[in-house]
């Protein structure tokens, strides 16, 4: 087999966004949804809140209503990066941070190994906008009282002071929801019951934002009452989305590569046409996945993928190794990585193949459906041991 350098996984910001660029490393995006809030805080405090507080011409009701809710999206970036940089120093990767309809994101890579580093990534956060409503305090304080200064420092003061005492409520995802997880963790010592007890909480804290939403709404606040409705429903998914992510993790705990990856795929040459490789390996073999050699090297990997991009009246002319992945290209695995992880991988990058490669030599290859067939079995398995337990339990 070859040797090929390890190409790392593109981990930067989600497609959907539009990147900013990076600071301190991090990929900063913005999803289009956030040009939805940007509209709505703006309309907000130029026609509604300035106007109430203060005269200005409406010019500058505009002009300070935009320039405020830049600056409270730039205060949203500074929350999530208080937890980036501290993930960071505990040596954990962060993908990207992503400012979106419900303010912002950053998507950390890994769990943290300890209690204590996830009780500080969590805290960073709310402590960062703690700091910003005492310095736009400060600034409002040191300004004249009917000044545009004063009023935009004096909002950002109160609006980030919110923003830490709302993420400081105690439910998945919030962050508070993260420190209840950490003293969980402390106390149990179980990563997943932790997680479990933080996800509950975080439903509960959702359902009660659903029904609180309702109520406001039915005595004439629509708007307030949708956004807490729609608040609701965020955390909502967003608790169950980790509760399952934990359940998964339970079903791979302890699967590797090595353990369900194919060794018997059998090589192609890159000379062969696309129509021979349909006809004399796919057809009669049903494989989807082929290693290309070129005389005894492995130069690149061909997938059923990589023959469906190319449209079937070209089959015959175009060979394997002009719609292969060239092996220097291909995102690779070691045979220890955990499968959580080459799933998100393939997810993340639309894969339908990841070869294995150990110290830089090609040892198998994990298709996409072979993986997800792996996951059905043991999701069955575990339904199967829940009756199993349950009914010896009742007896």
């Amino acid at each position: 087999m070859s040797e090929a350098k390890e190409v790392p996984i593109d981990r930067s910001a989600p497609r959907t966004a539009i990147r900013l660029g990076r600071i301190f490393g991090i990929e900063i995006g913005l999803d289009y949804s956030w040009f939805v809030i940007l509209a709505l805080v703006t309309w907000t405090l130029a026609a509604h809140y300035f106007p109430m507080n203060y005269r200005w011409p409406i010019a500058t009701y505009w002009a300070i209503g935009l320039v405020t809710s830049l600056l409270f999206f730039a205060s949203v970036l500074a929350h999530e990066l208080g937890h980036s940089v501290v993930a960071l120093r505990k040596g954990i990767p962060v993908r990207a941070i992503t400012l979106f309809l419900f303010g912002g994101m950053a998507e950390i890579a890994k769990e943290p190994a300890r209690p204590r580093d996830e009780f500080w990534i969590a805290i960073a956060g709310p402590v960062v906008s703690v700091a910003l409503g005492v310095i736009f305090y400060l600034l409002h304080s040191s300004a004249s009282p009917d000044q545009p200064l004063a009023a935009l420092t004096l909002w950002l003061s109160w609006i980030n002071f919110s923003l830490a005492a709302f993420n400081l409520i105690p439910g998945f995802p919030l962050d508070g929801g993260r420190v209840l997880r950490s003293a969980v963790w402390a106390l149990t010592g179980s990563f997943q019951r932790a997680t479990r007890v933080a996800s509950m909480a975080g439903r509960v804290i959702a359902y009660g934002f659903i029904a609180l939403g309702i109520l406001i709404a039915l005595t004439g606040s629509w708007m307030s009452g949708l956004w807490l409705v729609f608040i609701g429903w965020f955390l909502g998914r967003a608790a169950l989305s980790s509760y399952r992510q934990v359940a998964l993790r339970e079903r791979l705990a302890g699967v590797t590569a090595r353990e369900i990856m194919m060794t018997d795929c059998p090589p192609v040459p890159r000379t062969l046409t696309l129509s021979q490789l349909v006809h004399d390996y796919i057809l009669r073999d049903a494989r989807r996945c082929f290693p290309v050699v070129d005389g005894e090297e492995v130069v690149g990997v061909v997938t059923l993928h990589h023959v469906k991009a190319v449209p079937q009246e070209e089959w015959a002319t175009t060979t394997v190794g002009q719609a292969m992945t060239p092996l220097e290209q291909a995102q690779q695995v070691r045979p220890d990585q955990d499968l959580l992880e080459i799933l998100a991988a393939m997810a993340e990058g639309d894969l339908s193949l990841l070869p294995v490669f150990e110290q830089g030599k090609l040892l198998g290859m994990i298709p996409r459906d072979r993986l997800l067939a792996v996951l059905r079995v043991r999701a069955e398995l575990g339904d199967l041991r829940q009756v199993v337990w349950e009914g010896g339990r009742q007896e």
